[in-house]
């Protein structure tokens, strides 16, 4: 008998990648921060499925990014090539899951074929919550009852950030008086004097780590500070008013401090970071804890804020930190009056460490090597 992976409420939904229309490589965990709502409807030749798109389309209201997200997930090559489905942006987007792993990760295909000859398709809703967690998994029904029961229940949900029933918070940390006004002036003066470089990315190509550069997802402008002196004074000042709260907070002990840069997010250039994760390549994946800390407060925009958990912006006064696991989603609005400056390391430990060592072999051309001597005093 065919086995199908199955998932139910409370479950954390499959993060994947996977090719749409407009993007061949679309990263899915980017899309948290809003209801989603999946739709396997294996073909659009099938006439509940046809039903079951139609009907969205024709409530795409409720689909608009920012409340909730749809997307459907076709597995049959000529839903693609004969045009039966399409995009509709904001809100409406499709999934060519030509090979299936997509819904065989959801449970709307076999993982394993039985004695049939050919198992049929799992036709399923997954309604997911703003952190990707499921929400609810809803069959299709004989009597087509599912397409209303999904539709209605998106209309009804809470904003994303009261998904729980109440508005949550960003497990992260705000840490004011890390860095003295007088050293965030020499820092920012720093950069002046030296102007920073154009800052890419990291991106998992071919099985290697490699830095990207697209003005459409990020826009900033690095300097990396290269005086022993400034380094050490950033390290020991993290290692004393950051470290103990992360150790007290989260049980974890930093010992390795990676990252010595001044960065500045320019509102003349529309300076941004859109919604990434810090630990998602080789290169990055020893990566635990990152801190964001302002050096100046003369600007707007440059807000750093975490879609999983709300549209709070947060915007630390001068030398203070927001502090946060590399693995939360996160972004920074664009600037739009003035230039924000500030200083950005990652935290790890001594086993994380050896992570980073192995995966120096998976680092691409210009992708900067470990380098043994960065344990903190």
């Amino acid at each position: 008998m065919a086995k199908y992976i199955r998932l139910s409420s409370g479950d954390p939904a499959p993060w994947f990648q996977q090719r749409t229309s407009a993007n061949p490589r679309f990263v899915f965990d980017t899309a948290a921060g809003r209801y989603i709502v999946l739709c396997f409807f294996a073909t659009a030749s099938d006439a509940h499925s046809r039903a079951a798109l139609d009907a969205v389309m024709k409530r795409r209201a409720l689909f608009d990014d920012a409340k909730a997200s749809f997307f459907g997930v076709s597995n049959d090559a000529a839903d693609e090539t004969e045009m039966r489905v399409a995009d509709a942006v904001p809100g409406v987007r499709y999934f060519w899951d030509f090979d299936g792993r997509v819904a065989k990760a959801y449970g709307a295909l076999p993982v394993e074929e039985g004695d049939e000859l050919r198992p049929p398709p799992a036709r399923r809703w997954v309604i997911l919550d703003p952190t990707l967690r499921v929400m609810d998994v809803i069959p299709f029904g004989a009597d087509r009852g599912d397409i209303a029961q999904v539709l209605d229940l998106v209309e009804r949900l809470p904003a994303p950030n009261a998904f729980p029933g109440f508005e949550v918070s960003a497990p992260i940390l705000v840490l004011p008086n890390v860095f003295e006004r007088d050293f965030c002036k020499e820092l920012t003066a720093l950069y002046e004097q030296h102007g920073g470089e154009d800052s890419g990315f990291m991106r998992e190509i071919d099985g290697k780590t490699v830095g990207v550069v697209d003005y459409g997802h990020k826009r900033r402008r690095d300097y990396s500070i290269d005086d022993q002196a400034l380094i050490d004074r950033t390290k020991a000042l993290v290692n004393r008013r950051v470290a103990p709260e992360i150790l007290k907070v989260h049980q974890f002990k930093v010992t390795r401090m990676e990252r010595y840069i001044v960065v500045c997010y320019d509102a003349a250039e529309q300076a941004h970071f859109r919604a990434h994760r810090d630990n998602t390549t080789s290169g990055t994946a020893h990566r635990r804890f990152a801190v964001s800390i302002n050096l100046n407060d003369d600007f707007d925009g440059g807000e750093v804020w975490f879609p999983e958990y709300g549209q709070r912006r947060y915007k630390p006064p001068v030398g203070g930190a927001v502090v946060f696991s590399c693995s939360l989603l996160h972004a920074v609005t664009t600037v739009t009056r003035g230039k924000r400056y500030a200083f950005l390391p990652f935290l790890y430990d001594d086993a994380a460490a050896q992570l980073r060592e192995a995966n120096n072999a998976r680092l691409g051309e210009g992708v900067g090597r470990y380098q043994a001597g960065l344990k903190e005093p």
